[in-house]
């Protein structure tokens, strides 16, 4: 199996049972090995008091983001620590897209950092995500 029917695998793995990304309406649009993208269109109920999207959406769309990245190698992985920075605000019916790449990868304990864009290419926030792997698999893979 190749890295990249590996993540793919992964992905659809992680995807069939995320719950919480699909209610969210986040979409997969890219996996490889260590990197995802993913996108929201910021919709009514995303929006706060000032009518801008909640940060709190934005976190999860990087988070999710960053999820799929660091399982892509078929461990579960889980996050350690998350940040984010807000740099401009998700406008109602504006298309978000968080796109994941792995900075550092050793042993157990890896760095993903996650830039969120808007529609025009604006940075939205940058999330940079710390995690760790744990026993099992994304789906059954034998040696």
């Amino acid at each position: 199996m190749t890295p990249q029917e590996r993540a793919e695998r992964s992905a659809e793995a992680m995807w069939a049972t995320d719950s919480a990304s699909k209610w969210l309406g986040l979409s997969l649009d890219a996996i490889g090995p260590g990197t995802a993208t993913m996108s929201l269109t910021v919709q009514e109920h995303h929006l706060n008091g000032h009518r801008i999207c909640h940060g709190g959406y934005i976190f999860t769309l990087a988070d999710s983001t960053f999820a799929f990245a660091c399982n892509s190698y078929n461990q579960v992985t889980v996050a350690q620590e998350n940040s984010i920075t807000f740099i401009s605000p998700g406008q109602p019916g504006e298309r978000l897209t968080a796109r994941a790449v792995e900075s550092a990868k050793s042993g157990r304990s890896g760095v993903y950092d996650i830039t969120v864009t808007g529609e025009d290419g604006r940075k939205v926030a940058l999330f940079r995500g710390l995690s760790r792997t744990i026993k099992g698999q994304n789906f059954e893979e034998t040696s």
